[in-house]
């Protein structure tokens, strides 16, 4: 059998990791410079333009 478990300090556990991983996402959207951003928005906008150009028009 396994020992006992405090549910406690499984749910701060729980919690913490999902700041964490809220934290870690949110330093990825916003710490970057905005050099950056603007290549990135770039490169989706050219991504989503060339997605829709190659769709057929089954009229």
């Amino acid at each position: 059998m396994s020992g006992t478990i405090n549910l406690r300090q499984v749910r701060k556990q729980r919690q913490r990791a999902k700041k964490r991983a809220q934290a870690d996402a949110n330093a990825a959207k916003f710490g970057e410079s905005k050099p950056i951003r603007a290549a990135r928005a770039a490169e989706s906008a050219r991504a989503a333009r060339d997605h829709d150009a190659h769709k057929r028009d089954d009229d």
